[in-house]
């Protein structure tokens, strides 16, 4: 039999757990919301610990709180971090808008155990109480977006370092293979022949461009509800709080955290959260660009492309004796899609907030701690366990692109387009390279045919063509000449 005791709320007794640290508006909370299964990620208990430790420290500072029960709370909201109490969060993630429900379980097990500290029974809250002395100064509709805020911030710094080491690694793939021409491909058709090592260096850029934007969104949530209490009037909080707050928790996590513009917009508004969300769902979509073309790139080994080889990590089929698949893309591809569809629910949560509170807060909470969760716990198997692998076919590549038809495009300036198309046409037609058609034709020498269509030349124009734009922009020169 487990042991219970009784505990009371303003809507009448329940029986709690003896050994829980959480009370009876958490058992409420069970009973109202068994829809998933699924708690709140660690990130947000660590970060709301926080949010109630500086709270306790900023009210007795101010004379709000006697030092008594203000330092067990503090050490309770310390102890919080570490794990020790992982099992005391049972809310269920789709819970009570705004979040009440979780605030209330992080004030009963932070009172529990503060009371516990100070030598007083679970309970016993006519000494300690979760709303009175926990949550004092704050309300479920500011402590949830700062919470959410300080959490998202400390998981998008570690997921920036994931995406750099991912770039550096594209990047690294790219000085490999930056001697490797191939057929370029726009439409999935054969195009102009560029680089494999350039098409892996844009994939790196591609991945910084997106870091950059999740970084410029991560600033915005540096902006904080904290102070606004109820509506954003800040009711119930002694003078200067709202500042002392902001500052006590730049100071406890290191950041440089501000105090809310307008307190009422920070309150209706989750925009610097959706905004977040939606430059994860960017980072989505150029991670399942990247991830398709390098399961295109390494398609066959006789039918396909094989182009590249990507490391083969485990068997690909239970019947296919010897096949190996794109597996570590495809996994890849299906967390992206999962994000997408994250940012989707983010965007109709932020969308729904009415008057003076947005009330979907927790959904969107949930949704962006997970969306960083896959990132940063799969992005560096990807790089370790497919990037860093890749291998190159340089000889079906080269034979490719010397077949590739849009050779004749280096024929322009001196045949017109018609003509160069009828000469692709018939090489098509002849199975025949450009370069074999014009020598066999009498319109080059081998010679001149091996210059103009040389590949590694063919596929370095850009480089000359940027040196270009670069020269011509240079204010300090004058017809190619220095002033």
């Amino acid at each position: 039999m487990i042991k219970m005791r009784r505990e009371q709320d303003s809507l009448g007794e329940r029986a709690v757990p003896e050994e829980a640290y959480y009370g009876i508006q958490t058992v409420r909370a069970m009973e109202n919301f068994p829809v998933s299964g699924r708690h709140e990620r660690p990130e947000l208990v660590r970060a709301y610990a926080l949010v109630k430790k500086a709270a306790a420290l900023v009210n007795m500072e101010i004379g709000y709180l006697d030092t008594v029960r203000g330092n067990a709370i503090v050490q309770a909201a310390d102890e919080i971090p570490s794990g020790t109490f992982a099992d005391q969060f049972p809310v269920d993630l789709f819970q009570a808008g705004a979040g009440t429900s979780f605030n209330m379980n992080v004030n009963e097990v932070i009172a529990n155990r503060a009371l516990e500290i100070l030598g007083r029974e679970r309970g016993a809250y006519g000494y300690l109480s979760p709303n009175d002395h926990v949550n004092r100064s704050q309300s479920s509709n500011d402590t949830f977006p700062t919470a959410s805020h300080i959490a998202i911030l400390n998981e998008a710094d570690r997921l920036n370092t994931v995406l750099l080491n991912l770039a550096h690694a594209l990047e690294r793939k790219g000085d490999e293979f930056s001697s490797l021409p191939k057929s370029g491909r726009t439409h999935l058709m054969d195009a102009l022949p560029v680089r494999l090592g350039d098409e892996f260096r844009a994939y790196g850029t591609a991945i910084r461009r997106a870091a950059e934007r999740i970084q410029q969104r991560s600033d915005d949530l540096r902006e904080v509800a904290i102070g606004g209490t109820a509506t954003g009037t800040g009711a119930n909080t002694p003078l200067h709080y709202r500042e002392k707050m902001v500052g006590k928790l730049s100071a406890l996590t290191s950041r440089d955290l501000h105090p809310a513009r307008d307190s009422m917009e920070t309150l209706q508004s989750r925009a610097p959260m959706a905004a977040f969300s939606g430059a994860l769902r960017e980072l989505a979509g150029e991670l399942i660009r990247i991830a398709n073309d390098l399961r295109l790139m390494a398609s066959g080994p006789t039918a396909g492309f094989s182009e590249i080889m990507l490391p083969p990590v485990q068997p690909g089929s239970s019947i296919m004796p010897g096949k190996f698949n794109p597996v570590m893309a495809e996994c890849l591809d299906m967390i992206c899609f999962q994000i997408v569809g994250y940012d989707t629910t983010v965007a109709l949560a932020s969308q729904a907030g009415q008057f003076d509170l947005n009330v979907m807060t927790p959904v969107m909470t949930a949704n962006i701690l997970e969306s960083v969760a896959l990132l940063n716990n799969y992005l560096p198997v990807f790089q370790s366990r497919c990037i860093d692998g890749i291998l190159a076919d340089a000889e079906r590549m080269r034979t490719g692109a010397e077949l590739n038809p849009s050779l004749v495009t280096l024929l322009t300036p001196g045949t017109g387009y018609l003509m160069a198309a009828e000469l692709a046409k018939e090489a098509m037609e002849k199975r025949q390279s450009i370069r074999d058609l014009v020598v066999e034709k009498g319109m080059m020498s081998e010679q001149e045919a091996d210059t103009l269509f040389d590949l590694h030349a063919a596929s370095d124009n850009r480089y000359r063509n940027q040196s270009n734009r670069d020269e011509s922009s240079d204010t300090s020169k004058v017809g190619g000449e220095e002033r």
